[in-house]
């Protein structure tokens, strides 16, 4: 485990047809060279197609760990999209950091910008269609490989190469993974007891904790 990992790659993406010409994507992030700029809703130059869904505040970034393509490997096999960071639609990728160790509420320098964790990604038919593997949002669902978001606290400038450095830690309690199996993947089930201090919680993402209320009842 690394709190201080080296970023790999800072990805952008533009919107394009992705499924058909009506159903437009921006899923298909690639590498930026040299310093790119961080807004309050993301890296400057990057796009979404799916407002409703995707950006905002609470999903200016998304962080995708590389640590997992390898073992993405026994579902997808030897697919070219496995090579190197973005596959999953990612604007930072990393090596030592994953959703076991990422806390809700941990906030990290990202070049210069300050960023916190607002919730995990929860997958859809997208990242199926890309990888032209039908059930890859449900294996995510199961293994909690889900990847994180970020809201941004300070606007700087980030290019690969920089530090990820943790600056403050945030709930112990909640790593991504248990945090995505409760709200996502049923762990709720086990324990509802939890839900309303999540739904509670002014770190989490809004549409979590509205999430979580839903589940209460």
């Amino acid at each position: 485990m690394s709190l201080h990992p080296e970023i790999l790659a800072v990805m952008t993406g533009q919107v394009a047809p992705f499924r058909n010409e009506d159903e437009p994507s921006a899923i298909a992030k690639q590498p930026v060279q040299g310093p790119v700029r961080v807004g309050f809703l993301g890296l400057e130059g990057d796009e979404q197609a799916d407002r409703k869904h995707h950006g905002g505040p609470d999903k200016a970034l998304h962080h995708y760990a590389f640590d997992h393509y390898a073992g993405w490997a026994e579902h997808l096999g030897d697919h070219p999209l496995l090579a190197a960071p973005g596959g999953f639609g990612e604007n930072i990728s990393t090596l030592g950091l994953t959703e076991d160790q990422v806390l809700l509420g941990d906030r990290f320098r990202l070049g210069t910008a300050l960023i916190e964790v607002s919730h995990g990604r929860q997958p859809c038919w997208k990242l199926g269609h890309r990888f032209g593997y039908a059930p890859l949002a449900a294996k995510i669902v199961q293994n909690l490989r889900s990847g994180w978001y970020y809201r941004v606290l300070e606007e700087g400038v980030v290019q690969a190469g920089d530090r990820l450095e943790l600056v403050e830690r945030g709930l112990e309690a909640w790593p991504v993974s248990r945090l995505f199996h409760v709200i996502i993947g049923g762990g709720h089930k086990a324990d509802r007891s939890v839900l309303p201090e999540l739904a509670a919680q002014p770190l989490l993402a809004e549409t979590w904790r509205v999430r979580a209320a839903e589940l209460q009842r």
